[in-house]
């Protein structure tokens, strides 16, 4: 019995770690969607060959929001300014980079309704990628169970039970994806 429990409970931590990712991945995805204001999140991806090697622009600059629409990236070594343009371009951010030779501007321009109904939608797929992820954690979940089970001759009553907890976690994430998902579209919305 002590090797029941033990297998159910890794299961079920698997679950969770599973279930934790879908929900960071959702969270880490909403912050590159520009709402109202500008997030210095939104060049988080930005990579720039520096040295040969693909280095994070945060880990070369402090990047500052200046108002609800600028980013201003003040390199630590402005001899890589054009290439540091060049990977901002790429990136496609949503702003085109303005150098002055010190630092690099980032003016992004106001969201139209249209744009932040667009914004709204890209960030309801990307909660809705975040369901199906978890979908298939708990599919997966459920598999494991059905195996274990035949293993180890656990009743039929108790494989309910541990189902039942199954979804009962599953449901407590997809809450929070949602909540989180709700917040965001409000932010995206709000003039």
């Amino acid at each position: 019995m002590d090797y029941l429990n033990e297998s159910v409970n890794n299961m079920l931590i698997s679950l969770e770690e599973g279930l934790e990712k879908a929900v960071n991945f959702v969270k880490n995805e909403f912050v590159l969607i520009r709402a109202g204001r500008v997030n210095t999140g939104i060049v988080d991806r930005v990579n720039v060959e520096y040295f040969g090697v693909a280095t994070p622009l945060k880990n070369l600059a402090n990047i500052s929001a200046t108002d609800s629409r600028t980013l201003v990236v003040n390199l630590w070594d402005t001899s890589i300014i054009r290439d540091v343009c060049k990977a901002i371009i790429q990136a496609q951010v949503g702003a085109n980079p303005i150098d002055d030779g010190r630092v690099i501007r980032l003016i992004f321009p106001l969201l139209t309704e249209e744009r932040r109904k667009e914004l709204a939608k890209q960030a309801k797929k990307i909660a809705e990628d975040g369901k199906v992820a978890m979908r298939n954690v708990r599919r997966d979940a459920m598999e494991s169970l059905k195996k274990t089970a035949k293993a180890d001759n656990i009743s039929e009553d108790e494989q309910k039970s541990i189902e039942a907890d199954i979804q009962k976690l599953t449901d407590s994430y997809t809450k929070t994806l949602d909540t989180i998902f709700t917040k965001k579209e409000a932010e995206i919305l709000e003039i």
